[in-house]
Order: C-alpha cells, then sequence, then structure tokens
C-alpha cells in the first residue's frame, strides 16, 4: 500500500484564476523584495493553467497595474482596447439602442481572453519562484482542531467501482501555514469551508447566473475591432434576469455569450437553447453570417453582490475572488476585484508570516484591507441593482436608474433568496418554442461539448453525486418536469426509461464542462458536484 506523500509549504493556494495568481505574484514580489524565501505552491485541477478559464471578457487594468506596472512591456496579451460600444433592448426583431448605463461605461478597458491573461500571469509567478502544479485538484481541505492546516489533492487511478486500479497514486498533502482558496464561483471546497466554519450567517445567500459563450471567426466585412455590445431582453421573458455580450477581438474573432439568471421559475426553460435561439435574431445572425464557430463553454457566475460577500476568513486560511463573491454584476466584470482581493490577501498572509512575535491564526487584517478598499466601495454602490430584477425585467429597469443617481447611498439593502427556490411547478408553465439546431447558428449540446474539448478518465467514480437517489424522479421529475434535462448546458443529465418501464435520471459525467449549474439550481440541492480525477473537464482555447 502506497503511502501519502507529504509536502510542508509555507502557503498553498487553490485555483490559478486571477486572484489565485495574482495572490502568488503578490506573495513572490514582497518575499523578493523583503529578501526572504517562502515555499509557495499554487494547485489547479484543469490541465494546465487557463485551462477551465472562461470569461466574456473585457477587463479594466485598475488591480493590474498596481500588481504589475510595467505589464505592457512583459508582453501581456491585452491587445485590443474597447474603441465603440452599444448597449440594445431586443424584440423579436429589432435591437432598439438605448444609452450605455455608466457602470457598463468601458472606455479604456480591453478586450481579452482570460485564459490566456491566466496563462501570462501563471509565466509572471513562475518567474517569481511560484511553483503550480496544474492537473491537481485540490479534494478536502485538512482541518485539525478547528484550523485549516493545508489541503489534500484527489487521488489518482480509482475506478467507477471505488476500486484502486494498477494506475494508482494516493492522494498528496500539501500542509501550509496558511491556505488561500482561490477556487473561482462555487468553489466545492469553499463551499465546504463556508459551511463548517458558519462563514455565510448573518449574509445574504449567494446567487448565481449561467454564463454560456462561443467564439467564432466571422467576415472581415461583419467584424469590428473593439467593437463591445451587450442587450437585454428577448428571447428572455420578463421575468427571466439575463443579457448578451458581443465583444470584437483580434483576427476578426467575435466573442458571443449570453447569461441567465439562474433564479428563473420556469423549469422548462433551458439557458443553453436560449442563447441558441439568441443567434437567429437579425441583429445577430447578420454579423456571424458566414462565419464558423471555434469554441464553447459554459461557467457559473456569482450575483449575489456586496450583501453575499460571507466571512472571508477562518483558522488557517481566507477566501479570495470569485470563490468569495466579488464580481461587479452592473459592470458584468469580476476580474479586477478578483486580483485585488488576491493581493489583499497575500499582503495579509506575508505580514503574518515575516512577524516577529506569533502569528493569529486568523487574518482578519485580510476581511478589514478588502473593507477599506476600492472594491467595498465600488459592489456597495451598486448593491440593489441585480435584486431589484427580482421584481421583474421593467422594475429592475427602473431601479437600476435610480440607484445609478443616488451612487447606492439609500439606507436600504435588498433581501436575496436562493436561486433553487424559484422554480414553480411545471404544469404551471409554459415550455418555450426553441428551434432546431441547423448546424448553423443553431448547435445542440453535444457538439457544442466537443467544442469545449472536454474530456475526463471514464473509468472514475462519478463527481456529479446524488444525496438520495430518490429525488431526481420522485420530486424533480414529478413536480418540475426533470430541469436538470436543461439547466445543465452539457447534456450531462437525462430521464431515461428502463426494461420494466421505470424512469430513472443517467448522469453523463464525462461531458461535465465544471459549470457548477447543477449543484447551483438542483430545487433540493441534492446533487453534490466534488472534483474528479486531475486534469479532467474542459480545455478551452483562447477563451
Amino acid at each position: 500500500m502506497s503511502e501519502r506523500e507529504v509536502m510542508e509549504c509555507d502557503v498553498v493556494i487553490v485555483g490559478a484564476g486571477p486572484a489565485g495568481l495574482s495572490a502568488a505574484i503578490k506573495l513572490g514580489q514582497l518575499a523578493t523584495e523583503a529578501g526572504k524565501e517562502l515555499n509557495i505552491v499554487l494547485v489547479e485541477k484543469g490541465s494546465e493553467v487557463g485551462a477551465h478559464i472562461l470569461s466574456g471578457a473585457v477587463i479594466e487594468t485598475k488591480a493590474l497595474d498596481e500588481l504589475i506596472p510595467d505589464w505592457f512591456d512583459k508582453g501581456a496579451p491585452l491587445n485590443v482596447k474597447v474603441n465603440k460600444e452599444r448597449f440594445s433592448f431586443m424584440t423579436a426583431k429589432k435591437a432598439i439602442k438605448l444609452p450605455t448605463p455608466p457602470q457598463m461605461n468601458n472606455h479604456g478597458n480591453y478586450i481579452v481572453s482570460l485564459g490566456n491573461f491566466a496563462r501570462w500571469l501563471g509565466s509572471q509567478a513562475e518567474s517569481l519562484g511560484i511553483q503550480i502544479f496544474p492537473g491537481f485538484p485540490a479534494a478536502h481541505a485538512i482541518i485539525e482542531e478547528g484550523e485549516v492546516k493545508g489541503i489534500l489533492t484527489g487521488e489518482f487511478g480509482v475506478g467507477k467501482d471505488g476500486e484502486k486500479k494498477d494506475s494508482y497514486q494516493p492522494a498528496m498533502e500539501l500542509r501550509a501555514t496558511y491556505t488561500i482558496f482561490a477556487e473561482g464561483c462555487r468553489g466545492s471546497l469553499s463551499q465546504e469551508l463556508m459551511e463548517t466554519f458558519n462563514l455565510r450567517d448573518g449574509v445574504e445567500p449567494q446567487t448565481y447566473g449561467l454564463g454560456l459563450k462561443e467564439l467564432w471567426e466571422v467576415s472581415p466585412e461583419h467584424h469590428q475591432l473593439g467593437h463591445v455590445e451587450h442587450t437585454l431582453g428577448w428571447p428572455l421573458k420578463s421575468d427571466t434576469y439575463g443579457g448578451s455580450f458581443i465583444y470584437h477581438l483580434e483576427d476578426n474573432q467575435v466573442a458571443i455569450g449570453f447569461v441567465v439568471g439562474l433564479d428563473y421559475p420556469n423549469p422548462h426553460l433551458s439557458p443553453y437553447m436560449e442563447f441558441q435561439k439568441f443567434k437567429t435574431h437579425p441583429h445577430v445572425a447578420k454579423l456571424l453570417e458566414g462565419g464558423r464557430r471555434i469554441s464553447y463553454g459554459a461557467r457559473a457566475i456569482n450575483e449575489g453582490g456586496f450583501q453575499s460577500i460571507p466571512k472571508l476568513t477562518f483558522p488557517g486560511g481566507m477566501l479570495t475572488g470569485c470563490a468569495a463573491g466579488f464580481l461587479n454584476v452592473p459592470k458584468i466584470k469580476g476580474t479586477h476585484t478578483s486580483m485585488k482581493s488576491g493581493m489583499l490577501a497575500a499582503e495579509s498572509v506575508f505580514a503574518a508570516l515575516t512577524s516577529e512575535g506569533e502569528a493569529p491564526r486568523e487574518l482578519a487584517d485580510y476581511a478589514e484591507a478588502i473593507e477599506a478598499s476600492w472594491i467595498y466601495k465600488e459592489l456597495k454602490k451598486v448593491r440593489n441593482i441585480r435584486p431589484s430584477f427580482h421584481l421583474g425585467l421593467w422594475f429592475g429597469m427602473f431601479y437600476s436608474v435610480f440607484e445609478t443617481i443616488t451612487q447606492g447611498l439609500m439606507p436600504w439593502t435588498l433581501r436575496i433568496f436562493p436561486d433553487h427556490e424559484s422554480l414553480k411547478p411545471a404544469d404551471k408553465c409554459e415550455k418555450p418554442d426553441y428551434p432546431k439546431p441547423d448546424g448553423v447558428l443553431v448547435f445542440d449540446r453535444l457538439e457544442s461539448v466537443a467544442l469545449s474539448a472536454t474530456n475526463h478518465e471514464e473509468d472514475q467514480p462519478v463527481h456529479l453525486r446524488l444525496r438520495d437517489d430518490a429525488v431526481p424522479v420522485a420530486h424533480n421529475l414529478k413536480l418540475y418536469d426533470a430541469p436538470e434535462q436543461r439547466y445543465c448546458p452539457a447534456g450531462v443529465y437525462e430521464i431515461l426509461t428502463d426494461e420494466k418501464g421505470a424512469d430513472y435520471l443517467q448522469i453523463n459525467a464525462q461531458n461535465c464542462v465544471h459549470c457548477k449549474t447543477c449543484d447551483i439550481k438542483d430545487p433540493k440541492q441534492n446533487i453534490h458536484w466534488v472534483t474528479p480525477e486531475g486534469g479532467g473537464g474542459p480545455n478551452y482555447p483562447n477563451m
């Protein structure tokens, strides 16, 4: 029997996204400036840095300017500056141009591939001596005597039956003085830590949207380098929050995407098909005419905002980035806030590691630094805009104008309700009319999943686990017509009938693009997403 390997570190960082990489870089910078040697390890469940990164993305460089002031000279992949903007309200046939909301003003921002940006940040971290381990998922937090002491990576070579195969490799213990959790939205360990340390006590529940994205190469005559467009309205009904983004990158490429708030009430709704339907709109179809689809992906995003931020610290560790929920929803941006939170976490950790006295196990000064930073001010000012849409599109639009005028100075903070509680019974809702796949604008889910380069070792335990096997049929199918068949953007869940005529849920885990929607939207919170074998999941190119 193989013994578990133990690696002692000063700091372990979980997740190679903007928050985790910024924390690593800042720690490396501080150590270099102080002439200190720190053993810093960053683990990433994707096959490489950037493999699981998916975003629009338009980023503002506020945090990057602070972290790496000479980023341009160091070759950061920020090549397309926003030069033109449009905000449209969509009807079934028209795109009505509206004034661009101030929060969505992108003057001075850059259209990027966030995956490629993460890859560049990874190279900057490695140049500072940070050890990055891609393909190593953090499967469990090591908690001893009420403190986080590091993480346990996932095992390799365990079969579907739970038995060890010839290729078996045991988990590795990465023990650290402090652990920074930067897993991104709905991180599996972050969720467990919130429950273990009661981090969500006294705050509103986190809410989410599902973002779907395709990368297209369009005809040169349709391409407008640096052009950014956002839309709301059709095809979504007024009781469902969401909208689109269309970003023109270099090389005649266009990133087109659609976000659906996961508080939608109609169990028949399919976010994936709403996106496909959106592309048939004359305004969008004209842009894509003669083009070809290059890539596809999907990822949940935080939408709770200011009032949903949990307690950030616990003995031995802290939450950063989208694991904590720092996305600015009206801006549709979270990269700059994630990066800044990672930097502040690094400063707190470095101060503790290099203090002369006994360092505290819980670094409360990190949370204090967040409250004193521009992150806190930025999110507080817009805290009521997204929750106002719970009362419908028209009220939300009206209230957003009011909140913008008042700069969020009103004394109230609107309540938020969990997304999994929002569904109405299927027999009370109409089925949307969706177009059939034509291979031109509309594609089926499995064809799309193939473009995400998703791959999992088939002979491994299913990483999408049911807390109660009876719930999918007895509850979800009976009341909501099995909404998991539609809210999943990768065709993971199917209701089938066995030879005796009994319905059952089939889980096609190999299709999973790690979006986390099932973990969020299941009405009974019956689906538990855990990390699969390392390196599994999507391998997004240029997303």
